[in-house]
């Protein structure tokens, strides 16, 4: 409310004037452009990444995979198929076997993912100040988008910026998060001011960040380096075209207008740029996706590539794991311990996993950029 007048504020003063009294906390009337006259409102900023069980219980895994499985943007199947085939075969077969898988992973402290985002959280509240209010929410279980939806409505903000935590889109992971958000927010009798970024896998920031962590290895001492990715089945890139399929697209060497939200374009944009930042030439990295379940999905295959390297007479690969901003089963088990174990097996030495960003101060720049980033063009 400014001065009673409804609408957006429209801004008064110069640029910098602006930035000082927001980041401040303060409230710049639009009508009589007397700062500090209005009601200063917060800026409510959900960070949302994918999900964790509650605990490495067999219990709680089941619950935890049914509740992403379900998820038609996830197993994108129709609902019948879908519901037989996660809750008859998947789940029941596959929850103790991620149980025992979880346990690895597990700290003292609980979930790696979950602490990592509370302590990005909390540093991320830290830098903004006390005109934001940081809350974290998981996409599966929690704590739920739900709840932390609730807490942040009951602040009354200006307005919530949902940042997703995963750089490049894919409808399974920031689609999803994206909807579960609009979902609770159309049933509020009051609705702010709602902003979503959907990707930012080539924010200079984000690219900074890996670079920081990929430097504390020399990639020159190792035989080859791979760029690992979360993999899609194919026809959910493909969903991304109106017209023709992503093969039908050169997603591996260019981003275009017509395939900036295919994630496989994005993942290929990413390891170039990270690859020149760090002056890998072309013929000593490799693009690849992993954590597949059948053979329709992204190709090449992470796991496939690794066996390759060691049959070569490889022995040591660098591996990143750009689509994970936080160490997790994925990174920690899947490439440190699972692939580990399969290059030892065919004659290979050691993979190196370059750490995700977890809360590394370089993460915690890149969202900050991308909240002023957002005040910037939002006002």
């Amino acid at each position: 409310m400014d001065c009673g007048f409804p609408g957006r504020r429209r801004q008064t003063g110069r640029p910098e004037e602006r930035k000082k009294s927001k980041h401040a906390g303060g409230h710049m009337c639009t009508i009589c452009g007397v700062e500090g006259h209005g009601l200063a409102m917060k800026t409510a900023v959900l960070l949302v990444n994918l999900g964790t069980p509650d605990s490495p219980s067999t219990r709680d895994v089941r619950s935890y995979l049914r509740q992403f499985l379900n998820d038609p943007r996830v197993v994108d199947l129709p609902a019948p198929l879908r519901w037989a085939l996660v809750n008859l075969i998947i789940v029941p077969f596959r929850a103790p076997k991620s149980a025992k898988i979880y346990q690895q992973l597990w700290t003292d402290q609980g979930s790696p993912i979950l602490l990592h985002g509370q302590r990005v959280k909390s540093l991320l509240q830290q830098r903004l100040g006390e005109g934001y209010t940081v809350e974290l929410a998981m996409r599966y279980k929690n704590p739920s988008i739900p709840d932390t939806l609730e807490r942040l409505r009951k602040t009354n903000p200006e307005r919530i910026l949902v940042v997703p935590l995963f750089p490049q889109y894919a409808s399974a992971s920031t689609g999803s998060a994206m909807q579960a958000v609009m979902d609770v927010v159309r049933d509020w009798w009051v609705i702010p001011d709602i902003r979503l970024i959907s990707q930012y896998w080539n924010h200079p920031t984000l690219i900074h960040a890996w670079l920081e962590r990929g430097r504390q290895y020399d990639w020159r001492d190792y035989d080859h380096v791979l760029f690992s990715y979360h993999g899609l089945p194919e026809r959910q890139v493909d969903k991304v075209y109106d017209q023709g399929l992503c093969r039908d697209r050169d997603c591996e060497h260019e981003i275009t207008d017509e395939n900036a939200y295919c994630y496989k374009a994005t993942c290929y944009g990413t390891t170039r740029l990270l690859a020149q930042g760090l002056g890998i030439p072309e013929e000593k990295y490799t693009t690849c996706f992993q954590s597949r379940l059948d053979k329709k999905w992204l190709e090449p295959f992470a796991d496939k590539l690794v066996e390759e390297h060691a049959r070569q007479g490889a022995k040591k690969l660098l591996v990143f794991s750009p689509s994970f901003v936080a160490d997790c089963l994925e990174t920690t088990i899947e490439i440190g311990h699972e692939y580990q174990e399969l290059f030892e097996e065919h004659g290979g030495e050691k993979v190196q996993l370059v750490e995700s960003l977890n809360d590394h101060p370089a993460w915690i720049d890149t969202l900050e950029a991308l909240v002023r980033d957002e005040d910037i063009q939002g006002g």
